[in-house]
Parts: C-alpha cells; sequence; structure tokens
C-alpha cells in the first residue's frame, strides 16, 4: 500500500513539473504584473516564392491597448496606436496613415503579454512540444475572419524570444525579440503621435488626445 501510494505520488509530482515548465506556465510567468514591456527584434517573411525580407527594429507595448512598432533598418516605418487611433508613418514616401484603431489590434497575438484575459477570451491555445531550444504555444484566432492562419509563440529563459505566423497569402513570418525590458518607465510620447509637416495623411486625422511630436 505504501508502495503504491509513493508512485501515485511521485507520478503527480513529475506530471506537476511537467505542467510548470509548458508554454502556457512560461507566458503565465513572463505576463505576471506586466503593464509596460519594451525590447528589440529581428523580422523575417518568407514569402511561398522562396524570397524572403528582413527587418528590424524597436517595440514597446503599455496595458492596455498602446504599443509601438519602429522599424529602422533596412528603411525606416512606425507604427504607433494611441488606444484610440493607429498611425503608420513611411519617412521615405512622407506619407501617414492613419484609422481607427479596432478590434484587428485586439486580436494581435502581442497584446496577450499585457492582458492574459484576452488569451482565452480570443485564441484558443494548444501546447507545440520544445524545439530549437524553446518551448511553443500555438495560438489560434476565434475571431471569424482572422488576421492569420496561426501563431507559434517560443519560450526560453529569456521569456517570450521568438514569434512564428502564417497568413492567409503563404507568408510565414519568424520575429526573434530581445533585451526586454519589463515595466520600465517609458517616455511620455511613447504612444503618442502628431504627422509632421509637409506629409500627405491619409484617413481621419483628428486627434484623440494629446499628441506630441514624433522622436528622431
Amino acid at each position: 500500500m505504501t508502495m503504491k501510494v509513493s508512485l501515485v505520488i511521485l507520478l503527480f509530482v513529475v506530471q506537476v513539473s511537467h505542467a510548470t515548465d509548458s508554454a502556457r506556465a512560461k507566458l503565465d510567468a513572463f505576463a505576471k504584473d506586466l503593464t509596460t514591456i519594451a525590447g528589440d527584434f529581428e523580422q523575417q517573411v518568407h514569402e511561398p516564392g522562396g524570397k524572403s525580407k528582413t527587418s528590424r527594429g524597436a517595440l514597446a507595448l503599455r496595458a492596455p491597448r498602446q504599443f509601438r512598432w519602429e522599424v529602422t533598418l533596412p528603411y525606416k516605418q512606425l507604427i504607433v496606436a494611441d488606444g484610440e487611433k493607429v498611425w503608420i508613418y513611411d519617412p521615405d514616401l512622407e506619407q501617414v496613415t492613419v484609422r481607427a484603431q479596432g478590434s484587428e489590434e485586439a486580436h494581435s497575438p502581442l497584446t496577450v503579454l499585457t492582458d492574459l484575459s484576452q488569451l482565452d477570451r480570443d485564441f484558443s491555445a494548444s501546447e507545440q512540444g520544445e524545439h530549437d531550444g524553446l518551448d511553443w504555444l500555438r495560438l489560434k484566432s476565434k475571431d471569424k475572419e482572422p488576421q492569420f492562419d496561426y501563431c507559434d509563440l517560443g519560450f526560453g529563459s529569456a521569456g517570450l524570444e521568438r514569434m512564428q505566423f502564417a497568413d492567409s497569402l503563404g507568408d510565414v513570418t519568424e520575429i526573434r525579440f530581445s533585451n526586454w525590458r519589463r515595466n520600465e518607465k517609458l517616455p511620455a510620447d511613447e504612444f503618442r503621435f502628431v504627422p509632421p509637416k509637409g506629409v500627405d495623411v491619409i484617413g481621419d486625422p483628428t486627434p484623440a488626445a494629446e499628441a506630441y511630436p514624433v522622436r528622431n
């Protein structure tokens, strides 16, 4: 009897250990008490024909709905979501596109980092096991017209290290993250944007909140 009890306890401990090492558990640990996060990224987009494009830059998120995605190489582009509007600035084209911040941003996999309640509400999650030295969690949007077929999040010792997703056109995007900074006090203008003078503005630029000039 004692032997059976010991075996049951041992099996329970092993199962709990495996659960703790799961990708979902690592996501929960990484996102716990997270209000802001900033870091660097390298993005590769692989097209069906075999071509690929690489870009690098920095990103920042602040709960619940603000984010900044700034491409610095090989070209410059800035995307700012201030909580009410999304601004897309292409300096080379001298053009700004602005639109209301809608449900498509709410279904971005990155937003689950600052709102874990969104994960179970908007996504179906499944463990994908370990490969490439990371533990993987697959997210599939519950939206009727999802922006992507799936999104895989890869977790390692540094937290979220990679993201891979495939869109309806067959493109596969891989993003590698580095230099995460958690709950850092971010500048006041990090998530605010006003079009520079002389650029073309497409959409409704009516400010929803106080705006600040773009930082160089």
